[in-house]
């Protein structure tokens, strides 16, 4: 069964950082792509950054390009999003997703992109 274990929310104060981390286990094709993507209380998931194993592209939206940034670790099938200078706006629960054979350049974006989802992660910040 493929496994997707996102961690590293918490409460931090706005300006701060935070790490979160996707752990990846049984997953058995080598070319796929991460997403990181979040749900505001009373608003709609929305895809935030991703990750291909594909062909090495990134990908974020506009809201947290220059602040987030989206790593992966092979050896330890795990993808990082460390995210700078959170906002209030920016809480909300965080999921880690996987597509198979996805670039982020063409795909990635959209939750009907991928195929397995792990639980999420709260992600709170106060002004």
């Amino acid at each position: 069964d493929v496994q997707l274990q996102a961690s590293g929310g918490g409460l931090v104060q706005a300006g701060g950082s935070l790490r979160l981390s996707c752990a990846v286990a049984g997953f058995t094709y080598d070319r796929y792509a991460i997403g990181w993507f979040r749900q505001a209380p009373g608003k709609e998931r929305e895809g935030i950054s991703c990750i291909s194993r594909s062909d090495g592209s990134t990908y974020y939206v506009p809201s947290v390009r220059g602040r987030f940034t989206i790593s992966n670790d092979n050896a330890k099938n795990t993808v990082y999003l460390h995210m700078d200078n959170l906002k209030p706006e920016d809480t909300a629960v965080y999921y880690c997703a996987a597509a198979v054979a996805t670039s982020c350049l063409t795909g990635g974006r959209q939750d009907y992109d991928y195929d397995y989802w792990g639980k999420g992660t709260q992600v709170t910040v106060s002004s």
